[in-house]
């Protein structure tokens, strides 16, 4: 018996590997690990995954006719298998084709950014490396995340990096903060992820400590369940879409109880006075009051006004997560949080202030020494083409169109080839059949992947990809405090070859592969990445081991380093030393560069305006609950849906839905019961969960299943039976600013499903 074991990371955490004589058997947590993520436990039954690609695979059609064969039938129509010259050859001739008669513009090169922890074989760096290198293409701006707030917030606060985790960290929270206000929540599942990895996950120690010392915690979110029990959060519940609403009352308040701080907005911001002519009523006739939001949020206008009151002369940090901004109308929110605490005067201020994603994603709030986290670079696009990063449906449908996006008039590209590396877009995407149209205008798509994931599915040409540990890497984030070694533990399964590799292979048919490698191989790449850091490190006085060290030992720590960071300490101090990037310098309440876009759906400052969906608008007679996607917690996005352990996770066969007994009663809905979602986007079966946890006309289900409308069936079926909640989502920008992605503003119907599923 010959057992090793090998360091290696995930997005979920660092691990080890554990093998017998040369499978995979184990996942050990990373020794410094406080709160280990379950999901380890999940990785060995996807790499042995039935479910894996395991050849080359053309679709049959598309084999024969090429650009001229029948794009309707993608999904629905057999493979047929080629060897790995073929099938690279393929690859290159439709990219010679497609750049040759159509330009860069008719190549979409997509992909997410979720693919895998290791920077080397990151499929998202090197999909946009080949195409930039080879001409250019059509790439994506932003991330499903954030996409809102990434383009929203330097008009506000000169920058979106606080997204990123660059935010007043958590010693200097739990030491001074004396009020922790949380608009969606800070729910443990969620940051047990992180882009790149992490060596430690920290929320849970971080939140421990909070409640430790006693410090209030208010979760304001339709979700009891957001924050975990031994926070002993006050729940207050609250209609979706409806924050900025209880923002402006609390912001009316506090201006009418005289507690604004005018020497701060005088000193650090602009734009006060045409935000309180708004609160106060004097420009539209509506005065944000208590009872004003209350109408709106569904929360006692009492209780409204002893928020405000609580807010008043402690030392407050506010926060949001990512899922407020992803939302019609999502930016609002995010804007009036700034706003509010700049009212009380906490910017910079340690402990206090506001901030995004506590309770979205690990390592937000890390104490870090500043420093990169391993990276490729992927070159200049030398195209200058790009698309919000959701809009895929509107790009693929709609060629040639305008749209706007940053205050300017843009066009769509017309689309003749996707090359889509990494991640599944039949996830991610809002208003999935609408994408199944789209996915259909393109003469060829490629996909290289793990797994038969439902965007493999659609595809012409299929490439089967080696996961993590059948390949050496190096990972991190750039706010862990690690960056790790990932070494192979186990030889490729079937005929799976690295995305490093495919790439490589496919630029040399089509003449630039020196470019594209810079005549390095894997592991060169690793210790090249590995050398960047720690050159950036020793710029600081950290000097990190020689690379073989590294390599041998597994990862190489990264000091906490000084003081506890506050976000804005410095412009607080000095505002005209040290002001911030935007374009007054100062917080901008009002945004005249905003207002001088003239958007019809975008004021110069905060505002409510109702969302096209929620549970106030006329539509809500027929579709009377207001659906929230959440991220699951037994997998990253739709990665490990198709392994034992996470189909055992459903119910009666189908992605969970959490409902309120309030309204599954009228309906004669039972707990476990087999249940139809439908809109007039769409339908799908879900199992669902009664709780008390959820406001009543909400209802809950994660994100990931993988979408099933009937695959390698002749028609597809009238709804999906995976439960996938984007079947259902709306596919609009959050405004026609940011374009954002939104998954929040959604409602629907709920009934028994009738029983055979067939005739629904």
């Amino acid at each position: 018996m010959t057992i090793k074991k090998l360091p290696h990371l995930a997005h979920w955490g660092a691990f080890t590997a554990i093998t017998d004589n040369g499978k995979l058997t184990g996942c050990e947590p990373f020794f410094a690990d406080q709160d280990p993520s379950p999901m380890l436990n999940t990785i060995p039954e996807l790499v042995y995954s039935d479910k894996r690609i395991r050849k080359p695979m053309v679709r049959r059609s598309w084999l024969k006719s090429r650009e001229n064969s029948d794009r309707t039938l993608r999904g629905r129509e057999d493979f047929v298998e080629v060897d790995w010259d073929t099938a690279l050859d393929l690859v290159a001739e439709e990219n010679r084709r497609v750049r040759d008669r159509y330009g860069a513009s008719g190549i979409f090169n997509g992909s997410y950014g979720w693919s895998s922890a290791g920077r080397v074989n990151h499929a998202r760096t090197l999909i946009r490396r080949f195409y930039f290198t080879g001409g250019g293409g059509v790439d994506q701006q932003g991330n499903y995340s954030w996409g809102a707030a990434q383009f929203f917030l330097p008009y506000v606060i000169g920058t979106y990096m606080p997204l990123t985790g660059r935010v007043t960290d958590w010693p200097s929270v739990v030491e001074h903060c004396q009020l922790f206000v949380a608009f969606g929540g800070l729910a443990l599942k969620n940051a047990q992820v992180a882009s790149g990895g992490a060596g430690q996950h920290s929320l849970k120690p971080a939140l421990q400590q909070l409640a430790a010392k006693g410090t209030p915690v208010i979760n304001i979110s339709p979700m009891r369940d957001d924050c975990p029990e031994f926070v002993n959060a006050e729940w207050i519940p609250i209609r979706p879409n409806t924050d900025v609403a209880l923002m402006l009352a609390l912001g009316y308040e506090i201006e009418r109880r005289g507690a604004v701080d005018n020497a701060f907005l005088a000193s650090h911001c602009v734009g006060y006075p045409q935000l309180r002519a708004y609160l106060t009523g004097e420009s539209d006739g509506i005065a944000k009051t208590p009872e004003w939001a209350s109408a709106i949020t569904g929360i006692p206008a009492a209780r409204i006004a002893l928020l405000a009151q609580q807010l008043i002369g402690v030392r407050s940090f506010i926060t949001c997560s990512y899922s407020v901004q992803r939302a019609h109308r999502g930016e609002q929110p995010y804007w009036m949080m700034i706003a509010l605490s700049s009212m009380l005067g906490q910017p910079g201020l340690p402990g206090a202030g506001f901030s995004f994603g506590h309770g979205s994603m690990n390592s937000v709030g890390n104490p870090r020494l500043e420093g990169p986290a391993p990276l490729m670079s992927t070159g200049p696009n030398p195209s200058g083409l790009s698309i919000p990063v959701a809009r895929i449906s509107d790009m693929l449908l709609n060629p040639g169109q305008p749209y706007t996006f940053q205050g300017e008039t843009l066009e769509y590209p017309d689309i003749h080839l996707i090359h889509w590396a990494g991640g599944n877009p039949f996830h991610h995407h809002q208003q999935l059949n609408r994408l199944v149209e789209g996915w259909q205008r393109p003469d060829t798509v490629i996909v290289q992947d793990i797994v038969w994931t439902p965007a493999a599915k659609m595809a012409d040409i299929v490439l089967p990809v080696t996961t993590t540990l059948e390949r050496n890497d190096i990972g991190g984030s750039s706010r862990d405090r690690f960056v790790l070694a990932m070494h192979q533990a186990i030889k490729p399964q079937h005929q799976a070859r690295n995305d490093f590799d495919i790439f490589a292979d496919v630029a040399e048919r089509l003449g630039y592969r020196d470019t594209f490698t810079e005549n390095r191989n894997e592991m060169q790449w690793i210790e090249h990445l590995y050398q960047q850091c720690a050159l950036a490190h020793a710029s600081k006085g950290v000097h990190w081991p020689e690379f073989g060290e590294f390599w041998e030992r597994g990862f190489v720590e990264v000091p906490e380093g000084g003081p506890s960071y506050v976000f804005m300490e410095a412009f607080r101090n000095d505002p005209q030393a040290h002001p911030i990037k935007t374009a007054s310098g100062k917080i901008e309440l009002f945004s005249s560069t905003i207002a001088g876009y003239q958007l019809e759906d975008f004021a110069g400052h905060p505002e409510w305006r109702e969302p096209q969906e929620w549970l106030g608008a006329e539509i809500s007679r027929d579709y009377p609950l207001h659906m929230i996607s959440i991220q699951p917690g037994d997998r990253l996005h739709s990665q490990l849906d198709g392994t034992a352990t996470v189909q055992a996770n459903k119910t009666a066969g189908h992605e969970t839905l959490w409902m309120h007994p309030q309204d599954a009663a009228p309906r004669g809905i039972a707990d476990g019961d087999v249940i139809k979602v439908s809109n007039g986007r769409g339908a799908m079966l879900a199992g669902v969960r009664l709780t008390e946890g959820v406001t009543p006309s909400v209802v809950l289900i994660s994100t990931g299943a993988w979408f099933d409308p009937g695959f390698g069936k002749a028609q597809w079926r009238p709804y999906d039976r995976a439960g996938n909640p984007n079947v259902l989502t709306l596919d609009i920008g959050t405004s026609s600013l940011t374009q954002g992605p939104n998954a929040m503003s959604c409602l629907v119907q709920v009934e028994k499903a009738p029983q055979p599923e067939t005739v629904i």
